[in-house]
């Protein structure tokens, strides 16, 4: 469904949320396999810290709830030559019920794990479709698939960037640019360390990044992982509600 990235020496990749976790794994195995890295976060001292250990990296500090920083970081990136694989990593999680509702921080969901990611596809989406080609990537989750208890804030915006990157899909691809989405389940992540329940199938964020890289080499659209989970989670997405509420409720005594 998409063009297949098979060698990324000279590639240029840049990665936004690549302070932790994903992020910054998968800025360093692409940096590994020859590609010229841009990392970006709120975090400049982290960002510093992975130039430092990954030669010829670029930092671009950067909030992505900023719009007018993130449009010119983009032009900034832009002017140093054509982009060919930008991946929105940039997330921000904590657990709500409707019984304890935080407007504020409801919006923060939004602002980083959606709108964020809007800021970022308005800078570069221009450039890649005018050029033809190019690859863009968002780190949704398996959370977006259906509701889940204590997903209250942040199950909203993963299911709106699956949404966006399906119409993105369907726009960009006959232009030549690829646009995959991406569903983790759960990885050992700053995010995710404040759950207080066993995760199923907990992986690393380097093995989370060998997935994203080995679906981006077959030219996938959906990219899930670890399967022996995310599988499951795609078959429960087709159940009538009749069965699915009762099941979630069994599953997470919620």
């Amino acid at each position: 469904m998409n063009p297949p990235i098979t060698d990324w020496r000279g590639l240029r990749v840049w990665l936004v949320g690549a302070s932790s976790g994903i992020g910054e794994a998968t800025a360093s195995a692409l940096h590994a396999l020859g590609a010229q890295v841009l990392v970006s976060a709120r975090s400049k001292e982290a960002l510093e810290r992975f130039v430092l250990n990954h030669p010829a990296a670029q930092a671009w500090p950067l909030d992505v709830t900023d719009a007018a920083a993130v449009s010119a970081t983009a032009r900034d990136i832009l002017a140093q030559g054509p982009l060919d694989l930008v991946v929105y990593c940039a997330g921000h999680y904590r657990e709500m019920r409707a019984t304890e509702m935080d407007m504020a921080d409801l919006k923060r969901h939004m602002d980083i794990n959606y709108l964020g990611a809007l800021h970022v596809l308005d800078g570069v989406v221009p450039a890649m479709s005018a050029r033809g080609r190019g690859h863009i990537s968002l780190i949704s989750s398996v959370a977006g698939f259906r509701g889940l208890p204590k997903s209250l804030a942040y199950g909203p915006t993963k299911a709106a960037l699956t949404n966006l990157a399906e119409n993105l899909y369907l726009d960009l691809q006959p232009l030549g640019v690829g646009v995959s989405v991406v569903h983790p389940g759960f990885v050992q992540t700053p995010l995710t360390a404040q759950n207080d329940f066993t995760m199923p199938a907990l992986i690393t964020p380097p093995q989370a990044a060998q997935a994203m890289i080995g679906d981006w080499a077959r030219g996938v659209f959906e990219v899930h992982y670890p399967k022996r989970f995310t599988r499951w989670m795609k078959l429960m997405r087709l159940l009538p509600y009749r069965v699915y509420f009762p099941a979630v409720r069994r599953a997470t005594g919620l």
